[in-house]
């Protein structure tokens, strides 16, 4: 089995895995082919969905399946199936027009699983979504779209990247705040709502998280370690709750957070070639330790059993053995009982 064989990583894209203009560093790529070579599962935990994931498949090495939706499902991209999801429990176009009548200004989107829908022309998100290699369609009430896994809020579409919808201007950041207040005031009793980016609000079924996902498939695939990392407010659940965690020097929570460096750096290869070695050595380290006074522990025992063999041959003052039992008392307990069976074998 290879060094990593316990570890489950999973990692944020945007921003994370990624750099600021949405390319991989070479050094984050070299670090995962290193990673599985030598047994570790890794994965990304993404808001991105099944249709945009696939503008990547070919770029990220992944050997488990893939956490998609903020958490919602996971994809195994080899079989192109969904191992679970979790769904909205609420009407879909109902929610729709609720969404479009209370922020006319933004771009309601519902995240298929073969494509992203959108209910009014809207050339700026078609360019967007035709930049990130992403399949849309028009949808009109009573269209089937598969499980409701997410629906997003954008902002103003001023470029058509990703990264782009991380800035806003103070009055952009205002209104989004506004809007991510009133959704959670409206579906915050079904839903989970996540602010992805500056100009994007993700919103998800009720419970779903980065972490439940991930803990999911930890446990799955049967790994005792979880590390995790992320950049952003979608990714506070998994970075609290992971067994590890890092977030770039540049992420917008980095300041909650143990760091490594920047996302463009090559943040992600910072964890496996520095952080993840450092925690095994620990983790050994603390077997060791573990161990070593599990010895101990035996030790005592075999020395109680030798006093009570020399109390019962009234050759150890009772006394003294008051002392040694307020003293190991649990260990005194079990010798007790195993010099009790060596002398019932004697009398045999």
């Amino acid at each position: 089995m290879g060094k990593f064989s316990d570890v489950l990583l999973t990692v944020d894209y945007d921003r994370t895995l990624t750099a600021p203009d949405s390319s991989i560093p070479e050094r984050n790529l070299e670090a995962i082919r290193y990673f599985m070579e030598n047994d570790g599962a890794f994965t990304v935990n993404t808001g991105r969905s099944v249709p945009m994931i696939q503008a990547f498949r070919d770029r990220v090495p992944v050997n488990a399946p893939l956490l998609l939706y903020n958490g919602s499902a996971a994809y195994d991209l080899a079989a192109g199936k969904l191992l679970f999801c979790h769904e909205i429990q609420l009407d879909m176009w109902q929610t729709v027009r609720e969404c479009m009548t209370l922020f006319p200004d933004l771009t309601v989107e519902v995240q298929g699983l073969d494509a992203h829908y959108r209910f009014t022309e809207n050339p700026a998100w078609d360019a967007f979504s035709d930049n990130n290699q992403c399949a849309r369609g028009f949808a009109q009430p009573g269209d089937d779209l598969g499980p409701f896994l997410k629906f997003t809020l954008y902002g103003e579409f001023r470029d058509v990247t990703v990264a782009s919808m991380f800035d806003g201007t103070p009055e952009e950041v205002r209104r989004m705040d506004d809007a991510e207040a009133q959704l959670k005031a409206r579906f915050g009793a079904y839903c989970e709502v996540f602010r992805a980016a500056t100009r994007i609000i993700d919103v998800h079924a009720k419970g779903v998280s980065k972490i439940r996902s991930a803990r999911e498939l930890q446990q799955r695939l049967g790994r005792k370690i979880l590390v995790c990392m992320g950049d952003a407010d979608n990714d506070i659940s998994m970075l609290e709750g992971a067994d590890w965690s890092f977030c770039p020097a540049d992420g917008i929570v980095a300041d909650r957070f143990p760091n490594v460096c920047p996302c463009a750096d090559g943040a992600v290869a910072d964890v496996i070639y520095e952080k993840i070695p450092e925690i095994l050595a620990a983790r050994s380290s603390k077997e060791l330790t573990r161990h070593l006074v599990g010895l101990e522990k035996q030790l005592v025992l075999l020395y109680c059993c030798r006093c009570l063999e020399e109390m019962m041959e009234d050759r150890f003052s009772p006394a003294a053995v008051r002392v040694l039992c307020s003293a190991v008392t649990e260990e005194f307990l079990a010798a007790m009982y195993l010099c009790s069976l060596r002398l019932r074998d004697k009398e045999k």
